[in-house]
């Protein structure tokens, strides 16, 4: 949910700038002209506890480098906020399917909007794909999965949206953390407690980066002494984007993955991300690439996220590194899609399988617990299944003797349960 510098030219800086809007980079780098979401009243408990915890966080604080001076400032706004504990705690019935996923991730506006921030930016993405080695394709598709092309960068105020999670939140030492990343980026003089802006859990930006994230990763990519990604100039935030791309694996010049199409008698055991091939070894097994041509090369592995009656993708390194920006094969999916649509190649061809009924979250945490109990999985019964959960499940299959593609349905439960 980057840390070089690249300086822009004057002209190409000019342009840049030329784009802002209500969101326009401010003197003294107060970030964001835009009226933050009000914070609603919270039950007095509620917030006599976290101005309780505020006093007693501010000496871990303190001897983590940040000053006096920043943490008061900062805490000056600090107000227990009831909408992000209840967002926090809110689960999801069901888990929309891959397909419709990616329906809406790579949908006709998304295609049609990243197009036209392609040729609106297509100075600034050519100086930042020169520099870091990312498609502007795969920058664009980022930011339109992460903001809707800035449309949607949330408009809540982080210090008391981490405060509060930090206090009364399910994950209390991570939220600690990014409390502490964000004092700390308050303290360096990018943005001021104010306009510090984003979602409810703390991501920040065109492309939505966690505090942690951004002292880490985030670029001063227009050389005005800010690494913004508050601004309504998306600059230094795909910048920051495609740096963090590069700094987790992201090779020049090769490609991300592509669909594929199976042989038949395929042998089912080796899908999923534990078995790597070079694409060589692939298409000597009849791995074929999609609408023909050759398989982009390097080494890969072969996914089917919903399983042996949808497509078949081979994933290289490149997805890997999207998959560390989001840790979602749907995600990442999504961002190499939209990415392909947006440069004018296609899309997935092949069909998906519509009229699977999708699992209840109850359901798909049982799924976790039988495979569990049965000594197939060790993670997280959370009803989330990512490739623990269906690598659990393809050794499941294969010792019951059916396909293993490591697909979770409502058929492997009622296999499970039996």
């Amino acid at each position: 949910m980057t840390i070089s510098r690249f300086i822009l030219s004057a002209a190409l800086i000019g342009a840049v700038a030329s784009c802002a809007g209500p969101y326009a980079r401010t003197p003294g780098g107060s970030g964001a002209q835009v009226t933050p979401d009000a914070i609603p009243a919270a039950d007095p408990g509620d917030e006599a506890g976290l101005q309780r915890f505020i006093q007693s966080f501010r000496p871990r604080a303190l001897s983590s480098g940040i000053s006096a001076g920043t943490y008061d400032r900062a805490m000056r706004i600090a107000r227990y906020n009831p909408d992000v504990i209840r967002l926090d705690r809110k689960q999801a019935e069901f888990s929309r399917p891959v397909w419709l996923y990616l329906d809406s991730a790579v949908s006709d506006s998304r295609i049609s909007t990243g197009r036209q921030k392609a040729g609106q930016f297509d100075g600034t993405l050519s100086a930042i794909e020169s520099r870091y080695g990312v498609p502007r394709e795969i920058v664009l598709a980022v930011w339109g999965m992460e903001s809707n092309f800035g449309a949607n960068r949330g408009k809540m105020q982080i210090i008391p949206s981490l405060a509060t999670l930090a206090y009364d939140g399910r994950r209390g030492e991570m939220f600690q953390n990014q409390l502490i990343a964000a004092l700390k980026i308050l303290q360096a003089g990018d943005i001021d407690p104010e306009h510090m802006l984003g979602s409810w859990a703390g991501a920040m930006g065109h492309t939505q980066f966690m505090p942690t994230s951004y002292l880490e990763y985030a670029v001063d990519f227009t050389g005005d002494g800010r690494r913004d990604i508050w601004s309504e100039d998306p600059t230094d935030s795909l910048a920051s984007t495609a740096a963090y791309l590069a700094r987790n694996g992201w090779q020049r010049g090769q490609a991300w993955g592509a669909e594929v199409q199976l042989p038949s008698g395929f042998n089912y055991s080796l899908i999923g991300k534990g078995t790597r091939r070079s694409s060589d070894s692939w298409a000597s097994q009849g791995v074929r690439r999609m609408g023909g041509g050759s398989l982009p090369s390097g080494n890969g592995s072969i996914i089917m996220p919903a399983g042996a009656k949808g497509p078949a993708f081979l994933i290289l390194d490149n997805f890997r590194s999207i998959l560390r920006y989001n840790n979602s094969d749907n995600y990442a999916l999504g961002v190499a899609f939209l990415g392909e649509r947006i440069a004018g190649r296609s899309g997935i061809q092949g069909s998906w399988p519509r009229n699977d009924r999708p699992l209840s979250s109850s359901e798909r945490e049982e799924i976790q617990k039988r495979l569990r109990a049965k000594g197939f999985y060790d993670g997280e019964i959370d009803g989330l299944f990512g490739s623990g959960t269906m690598e659990a499940v393809a050794a499941f299959q294969r010792s019951i003797g059916v396909t293993p593609d490591g697909y979770p349905t409502s058929i492997v439960l009622d296999q499970l349960r039996r």
